[in-house]
């Protein structure tokens, strides 16, 4: 027997569009699959384009919490990962010391992208796909009062926050990050540089107010360590947000993304959790039972996410005193994909942890 669908509010959606607020990968990636399920589907971008929240800036695609490659996860959904994927298997670490620390895996720990308006970048080439497909685009215009859909509005609120270079450079490809509180409060700066284009970041979780300090000596690291030299250097900075989740809101409108809190709370890998979150959302839909995509958020996802913020609470408590011993014991793992796997993975001994944990975490205070 096939499910019965809920009565009142998806017959009429058979030929009215389905209405997504918010063109970022969440939406695309929800939009995508709904079309090409043959179903009209509109699109609000408040924006005059995708990709308007960021500077053609370098970002991670993690690969670790599933053994399927994060490509064929794609290919799954029914997305075509051609926006320039970059695989990443090897990575230097740094301490607040500066003594580095080489992570190693045997396929690509993450991939490399770009965000951003530009050409080549994840945003374009979502865009691609869902125009190929059908979706009708409403650029600078903001949505209705929905109360029905998908709300994929990027984050509600901010309780981390990035900001960094892009650059020209003639450095060797590279990727780095450094832990230190001195340069980036409980998160971590980063340096990634390919094909003579760069990205320098801090990523702070805590210290707001420290950001451009907090830039300074994160750029004065990487020019000490690892010899940074940057042409035309712009400046940019992005904001993020993981939190409980509020997948439906009222029944029938469905939360993506960092809309509904969805983020990856250790490390801010959240680009996954937005376009899964955004695929789920649209099968829901698609099969009349939108409450089969809370199901789904609280038995899935929430695993992931209340297992980053145990992780989380153990990282922030670590500091300077902390983080060399813990990266230590990260690249002596022989495959750092499979050991991120593992650490990622939902366990019931950080579920009992979850209720205490959040309670020390700045999950709900928002910047």
């Amino acid at each position: 027997m096939s499910p019965r669908r809920p009565s009142g509010w998806w017959g009429p959606w058979m030929t009215e569009p389905v209405e997504i607020a918010g063109a970022g990968p969440a939406g695309l990636a929800a939009a995508i699959c709904l079309a090409r399920r043959g179903l009209p589907v509109v699109v609000y971008e408040r924006r005059a384009e995708v990709g308007g929240r960021f500077h053609g800036d370098f970002q991670g695609l993690e690969n670790w919490t599933s053994r399927e490659d994060v490509l064929d996860v794609l290919a799954g959904w029914g997305i075509c990962p051609d926006f320039g994927l970059i695989p990443c298997r090897e990575l230097v670490v740094f301490d607040p010391h500066g003594r580095d620390h080489l992570c190693r895996s045997r396929e690509p720990m993450f991939y490399l992208l770009r965000r951003g308006s530009g050409p080549g970048t994840l945003d374009q080439g979502l865009k691609a796909q869902a125009l190929q497909a059908g979706v009708d685009i409403r650029f600078q215009q903001s949505a209705p009062l929905l109360d029905r859909g998908i709300v994929a509005a990027g984050p509600r609120h901010s309780n981390v926050i990035a900001v960094g270079y892009v650059f020209q450079t003639d450095a060797a490809d590279g990727v780095y990050a450094v832990a230190s509180d001195t340069l980036a409060p409980k998160g971590y700066g980063y340096l990634l540089v390919h094909g003579g284009e760069g990205v320098v970041a801090t990523c702070l979780f805590r210290d707001f107010t420290r950001q451009r300090e907090c830039l300074a000596r994160t750029v004065a690291f990487f020019e000490r360590h690892v010899g940074l030299s940057m042409r035309r250097p712009r400046f940019y900075g992005g904001a993020g947000f993981f939190g409980p989740a509020a997948p439906l809101t009222p029944p029938g409108l469905l939360r993506v993304g960092e809309a509904a809190g969805f983020q990856d709370a250790l490390f801010g890998f959240g680009i996954r959790y937005a376009m899964h979150s955004g695929v789920q959302a649209a099968r829901a839909l698609r099969d009349g039972q939108p409450a089969a995509y809370g199901r789904w958020a609280e038995g899935v996802l929430q695993g992931y996410f209340r297992t980053a913020v145990v992780n989380r609470y153990f990282y922030e408590r670590l500091g300077n005193g902390g983080y060399s011993g813990f990266l230590r014991g990260v690249a002596a793992a022989r495959d750092v994909r499979v050991w991120l796997r593992r650490y990622y993975q939902p366990a019931w001994h950080k579920s009992l942890l979850y209720p205490w944990a959040r309670r020390r975490v700045a999950l709900l205070d928002p910047a």
